[in-house]
């Protein structure tokens, strides 16, 4: 097969930041992706339905002229989150779903939740009116080794809050360990799973091996290789479970590489390529279409695009190292391997 095509895909878990950053970086996502669903992390955090609807029109001044790439907002769940406000936001159709983030978990986070059985109410409210939880999977124990965060977070965490909220739906993002492809697996219609394009090529080596590579640092980090294998094997089943989220995270170089490094990859420039070379390495194109273009759709009922994305294999493809903003440049993610699928 030298030619793939498949309904336009969408990434289902996004950062576009803001200000500057967010004007160099959208138009990387708008070229190929009809939708994202992007996250609400900034500073401070997008927390009612006003703010993510002026966050909206943010993103949409930053498309290039011409594009109809369609930002689908979040809200940052907070111990004290409006709940009226919520249900609102997502009925007016100003937010799609709404982010747990365990305080202190990953990049601006701080305003994350501590105590969950204060958002409680809100949940309830979420799983009545169908407003979908994505959710950053890692308890903050210092107690447990940062390799093991995601594994006893299911257990600690996820699986109680979706025992104690009957109906409400649940996407675990970015997940990279086999137990959590385990867990969605498993988890019936009301859980999703999202997986990232770095998760599917790198494992811990690849941060640590031959000296610290900053640019590789990501949260959650990657794991051991036996889990890389694991998530390449869910992503390519065709298991309705398991679509895209790249989690692609712009930072500029100088807080990348530095002594306390910013986590993320930046991967919004390559995606499509690196994950049609996955796909074909585990002999599934036939399944790429599933991962990228119809299970999150799906998941968050909305239509599969009609729009379509044809890929093409020949010479390797040579994409940007660097992109440049306003606030200094950004690393592309390098995939460490030749990419011979370009976006035509």
């Amino acid at each position: 097969m030298t030619q793939i095509t498949l309904p336009r895909p969408d990434d289902w878990h996004l950062h576009l930041r803001d200000g500057a950053m967010l004007r160099a970086v959208t138009p990387e996502t708008a070229r190929h992706f009809g939708r994202a669903i992007i996250m609400p992390n900034l500073v401070p955090p997008v927390v009612t339905g006003a703010q993510a609807s002026a966050y909206r029109d943010r993103i949409r001044a930053a498309l290039p002229e011409g594009s109809d790439f369609t930002p689908l907002m979040t809200l940052y769940l907070t111990q004290e989150t409006d709940a009226a406000d919520l249900v609102q936001a997502h009925k007016d159709g100003i937010i799609t779903s709404v982010k747990l983030y365990p305080a202190g978990a990953t990049t601006n986070s701080a305003s994350g939740v501590r105590d969950f059985d204060k958002v409680r109410p809100v949940l309830e409210a979420m799983a009545e009116n169908g407003v979908p939880l994505c959710v950053h999977g890692e308890v903050v124990d210092s107690d447990i080794d940062i390799f093991d965060r995601e594994a006893v977070f299911i257990d600690r965490v996820l699986d109680p809050i979706r025992r104690a909220t009957p109906g409400l739906r649940v996407v675990m993002e970015h997940i990279t360990t086999s137990q959590g492809a385990d867990y969605a697996r498993e988890g019936g219609d009301d859980l999703g799973a999202t997986i990232t394009t770095h998760h599917l090529v790198i494992n811990r080596n690849a941060l640590l091996v031959g000296g610290i590579k900053p640019h590789y640092y990501c949260l959650p980090v990657a794991k051991r290789e036996e889990h890389r294998l694991a998530l390449r094997k869910a992503a390519t089943s065709g298991d309705p479970s398991f679509f895209l989220g790249t989690d692609s995270a712009p930072h500029t170089d100088p807080l990348k590489e530095n002594a306390c490094g910013c986590a993320g990859c930046f991967t919004a420039t390559n995606t499509l390529s690196i994950l049609a070379e996955v796909f074909e390495q585990e002999g599934a194109l036939d399944q790429l279409s599933a991962f990228a273009s119809q299970n999150g759709p799906r998941f968050y009922r909305l239509p599969v695009s009609d729009q379509t994305v044809t890929l093409e294999k020949g010479a390797p493809v040579v994409y940007p190292d660097k992109i440049e903003t306003e606030d200094g440049l950004v690393t592309v993610f390098d995939p460490m391997m030749p990419l011979h699928w370009r976006v035509l």
